[in-house]
């Protein structure tokens, strides 16, 4: 995240009014006023979708700001005549199953960009915020209080990281001295960092009045001035609330853990900061959280990569726009006249020409087909896997014949490689990934625990409007290029066999069904663990995956953090046919895309070398014998065997399984312990 001024790369961020607020991004100053700011900092889409979206805390130089949810974006999507969307039939439905089917559409976020460094086109757009935390700090005289007490400044129109709070007459800290004049000073202040939460994903202030009073009301003031000392190094851990009227104190430290929970209020209250609204008393127990803790907030997004469509789902598509552009109620009213509603769509900027009357008909069919019932809707939802997302794109890769006559319209551009001679033979394919467009979508997030998948409980997914039923969700879409290796599948399958048998990977499965149980507390009572632990084939292609990415940030241009991975490992069913590859690629937000820089490594001879040396680089680690070894036993119930920061790891943004389920054992062959030692993949290499 940024906090300068917004490039054409970036959205900014604007401030909401809310009861507590002091500014309006629509009419932000009073007539002979200096005029305030609205815009407070800038961020770009990825870091909006997967890091800072509505729910999160998105902390700013002077203060931290929460984006609102979706029925917050409406005022700002209403300064345009026409909203965009991104029609994208095969994720619409995945959002409409966990959504509801009121879902119409997936939309940018609220950006245009400049045509020339001076221009304001796209000034009056930006992603809707609310200041939160909202009780602060005092920089100057330690007074903890809330918002009102405070005063806004930010007057800079192309500075909005300069936007701060202040605490005005600030009597600075100490006594001062005798006959001298009182200090009065403006200090700036700082948001007060703890907070309450819930499995539910409830956030509240902190009841620092409650705590320092011990659950009562101070006996000399109704509004009591509190202080926020830090503590002294030695005596206690955090941050000590003092009451200026009473003279109470009480340390943070006491709320901290398993026992500070049991002094904390015994039931949420069911707030919601960034819809502005409370849910009511949800049963669960708050626990103190701090305002940058990472558990703070999980996004749970689904995305996919846009491939040629079929003849139906070009239809789908077309029904998509109709419903988008047109309305349910203009449909409905002119769905008997196909004339009107051509003339309608071609108003709308819906390419006509191409469709015939009897494809138009079956669009309106569908836009006006009843919905499937509620019921329905849960059955299929419980039964749904991620996978089924990667089965159409796996499939694709697997039809080369396909790939010259694809319609450049989808974005996706492969070629089939031919094979460099010194390859290592269980490599059967290489696909290069010329260029992509890959789509992704917000469903929502939760807090404390992060789904493991997102119908894993509907409820503990936090809803992004106040209905909790949006009619449509943010997307991104993203540009680049990539690489696709493909494994033996033969060979896969029947090493996998060799490695269901072995004490290691019984090690893998008892502390997967530990880590289940503690982490996902509130979905372990429904969910089967070992139905949720990949196969050995997925360990496999990730941790050769990260070894790849590794090896390949050293040569393509782009850096280890741009690279991302999309792992296609899962055996066979009655309903897919088994899969054994990987995808590494790298986007960007930009309609240009990427540079071209890593898809020239599926060159044969360059991908030779870079292969043989991921290989022997990943046969040592620095931290070997003890990386090399390493097994969960219990009660450990780390999700990972020999694998590390120095030789495996890779950055958040580049893992889909955030460093979970590695083993370079799988993938060579590696000294071991007694009883532990298994078939490497790709055998013995020599190490570097």
């Amino acid at each position: 995240m940024t906090d300068t001024v917004t490039t054409e790369s970036e959205l900014p961020v604007e401030m909401l009014h809310d009861a507590s607020d002091v500014l309006d991004p629509l009419a932000d100053a009073e007539e002979g006023l200096v005029k305030n700011r609205a815009k407070v900092g800038s961020a770009r889409p990825s870091s909006l979708l997967y890091t800072y979206g509505p729910g999160a805390i998105m902390d700013l130089p002077g203060f931290a700001v929460m984006p609102a949810g979706l029925d917050d974006w409406g005022p700002i999507w209403k300064r345009r005549e026409h909203i965009p969307s991104i029609l994208e039939p095969r994720l619409v439905s995945v959002v409409r199953l966990h959504l509801g089917p009121q879902v119409d559409a997936l939309r940018p976020y609220p950006w245009q960009p400049k045509q020339g460094v001076m221009s304001k086109e796209g000034s009056d757009l930006g992603i809707p915020a609310r200041v939160f935390p909202q009780w602060f700090r005092c920089t100057g005289c330690d007074y903890l209080g809330p918002l009102p007490r405070f005063s806004y400044t930010n007057t800079h129109p192309f500075r909005p990281d300069l936007a701060q709070f202040t605490h005005k007459s600030c009597p600075g800290r100490g006594r001062p001295r005798p006959g001298a004049a009182p200090r009065k000073r403006e200090s700036p202040a700082v948001p007060a960092q703890h907070l309450l939460t819930c499995t539910n994903g409830h956030l509240d202030e902190f009841p620092y009045t409650l705590w320092v009073h011990r659950g009562g009301k101070c006996p000399k003031a109704e509004l009591p001035d509190l202080k926020m000392r830090d503590a002294n190094v030695g005596q206690s851990v955090g941050s000590i609330i003092a009451c200026a009227s009473c003279g109470a104190t009480r340390g943070m430290a006491e709320a901290q853990g398993t026992i500070g929970r049991e002094k904390l209020p015994e039931q949420c209250r069911g707030r919601h900061p960034h819809l502005g609204a409370f849910d009511g008393d949800c049963g669960a127990r708050p626990a103190l959280i701090m305002m940058g803790a990472s558990n703070l907030w999980f996004a749970s997004t689904q995305s996919i990569i846009v491939m040629p469509r079929t003849e139906a789902e070009e239809k789908k598509a077309l029904a998509d726009k109709l419903r988008v552009e047109l309305g349910l109620d203009q449909v409905k009213q002119f769905g008997d006249q196909i004339a009107v509603i051509r003339a309608l769509a071609a108003a709308k900027g819906i390419e006509m020409s191409s469709v015939t009357d009897g494809d138009l008909s079956t669009a309106i069919a569908d836009v006006l087909a009843p919905a499937d019932s509620e019921e329905d809707r849960q059955e299929m939802l419980a039964a749904w896997d991620p996978v089924e997302l990667l089965v159409p794109e796996w499939r694709y890769l697997q039809k080369p014949a396909l790939f010259p006559q694809q319609p450049n319209s989808s974005g996706l551009m492969v070629t089939e490689m031919q094979r460099a001679p010194g390859l290592h033979p269980k490599v059967s394919r290489v696909v290069a990934v010329n260029q992509m467009k890959k789509v992704n979508a917000v469903l929502g997030f939760t807090r404390l625990d992060e789904m493991d998948r997102v119908n894993d409980l509907a409820s503990r997914l936090v809803k992004l409007t106040r209905s909790g039923k949006p009619t449509w969700v943010p997307a991104t879409e993203d540009r680049g290029e990539g690489v696709f290796l493909q494994l033996d599948l033969d060979v896969v399958a029947e090493w996998e066999n060799k490695i269901r048998g072995t004490r290691l990977w019984d090690a893998h499965q008892d502390a997967h069904r530990r880590n289940f149980q503690r982490r996902f507390s509130e979905t372990a009572k429904q969910v089967d663990p070992d139905t949720r632990l990949p196969a050995p084939r997925y360990w496999l292609l990730h941790t050769l995956s990260h070894v790849l990415i590794r090896e390949m940030a050293m040569s393509c241009g782009y850096g280890a953090a741009s690279l991302s991975e999309r792992i296609y490992g899962w055996t066979a069913t009655p309903q897919r046919e088994a899969a054994a590859g990987l995808l590494i690629c790298t986007t960007a937000s930009d309609s240009e895309g990427t540079l071209g820089g890593l898809v020239a490594l599926s060159e044969p001879v360059r991908l030779n070398n870079l292969m043989a040396s991921a290989l022997r680089r990943a046969v040592r680690c620095s931290s070997d014998p003890v990386c090399a070894t390493r097994t969960p036993r219990d009660p450990e119930d780390f999700l990972h065997g020999a694998a590390c920061h120095c030789c495996s790891f890779a950055s958040e943004t580049s893992c889909e399984k955030a460093n979970r389920f590695l083993d370079r054992r799988f993938l060579l062959d590696l000294p071991a312990a007694s009883g532990e030692s298994v078939p490497g993949f790709f055998g013995s290499v020599d190490a570097v």
